[in-house]
């Protein structure tokens, strides 16, 4: 019994942690991304995106009616660990896009395919509060307190990119983006709050030869999230980000975001060290960029170092 608990205990706090590596950028939905784990702990898994729905330019480009449908597959892996006494993760994701999208260039209708690699990405963690380095026994056994934690993700221009090409799966440019994440245990109840940046280096070879930049691009999160039994959990989320405009060239484009996204996630485990989690996102507002529905699911599976 006390294996088995261990193993509920550890699911339900990694499932899917890598969320946070996931190529969403700015619109990623990570519910329990900081919750503290035991060190030891290795996962490995997949997760299927399905995102479809229209995209809102700047209403002076001569771009309209723009449709996208994308799917991502993103094989990743990670481990828990001590640092300095913390509990703490490290992860990777190497997302495989493809899709279409299709919409008015001028009074001509125009379609694109892609499929290929996307930017991998990084990600390293650490509980900094209510968050020890603990034996996968000692996490067991813990009580529940409030967490804070922080965390690094580095998106690596290392996808698939044609300077030749408008449209691409890499952006040719390093993005991090720290982040601080705040959980309250409350019974069965977790209420959590994140507040992260992204920062953007420069693309020097973007279409047609033009030098791109980004400004700076807020993002914060808010999960409710329930817990059903041990291993299971539902959660709905929240997320608005803003800024982000660009200038080409030195000259700035009227596309500062300001959007809201709004999802559910459940999470099951459907066998010793297995899991499923099942996720649904849509945009509540979007002043530029994507306004997708996006459907998930992934399946992971953790296993201990030998000796834990």
């Amino acid at each position: 019994m006390l294996v088995k608990r261990i193993w509920l205990v550890v699911t339900t706090s990694l499932m899917l942690a890598v969320a946070a590596a996931t190529p969403l950028g700015a619109q990623q939905l990570e519910p329990r991304a900081y919750s503290p784990s035991p060190v030891g702990v290795n996962f490995l898994g997949i997760a299927l995106a399905d995102s479809r729905g229209g995209v809102v330019f700047d209403p002076a480009l001569p771009f309209e009616d723009v449709h996208a449908h994308i799917n991502i597959g993103t094989p990743f892996y990670g481990r828990t660990f001590a640092l300095f006494g913390r509990s703490a993760s490290a992860s990777i994701a190497v997302p495989y896009a493809w899709g279409t999208a299709d919409g008015l260039v001028g009074e001509e209708r125009q379609s694109i395919r892609r499929s290929g690699f996307a930017d991998p990405q990084l990600r390293l963690a650490v509980n900094l509060v209510g968050g020890p380095a603990m034996t996968p026994r000692e996490f067991a056994a813990r009580v529940r307190r409030t967490t804070l934690g922080a965390s690094l993700v580095v998106s690596c221009p290392f996808g698939e990119y044609y300077p030749a090409k408008l449209v691409n799966l890499g952006a040719n440019r390093w993005a991090v983006k720290p982040e601080l994440g705040l959980s309250q245990p409350a019974g069965r109840w977790d209420l959590e709050l994140y507040a992260g940046v992204w920062l953007f280096t420069e693309n020097d070879d973007f279409y047609g030869g033009k030098h791109r930049a980004q400004d700076p691009l807020g993002a914060v999160q808010s999960h409710i999230v329930y817990t059903l039994r041990p291993g299971a959990w539902v959660a709905w989320n929240f997320t608005y980000y803003w800024g982000g405009a660009t200038t080409l060239n030195g000259q700035h484009n009227n596309d500062r975001q300001g959007n809201t996204r709004t999802g559910l996630t459940l999470a099951i485990p459907v066998a010793r060290g297995q899991s499923i989690k099942l996720a649904w996102a849509n945009g509540v507002s979007t002043r530029i960029g994507s306004s997708f529905e996006t459907f998930g699911v992934a399946w992971q599976y953790l296993w201990l170092d030998r000796g834990k």
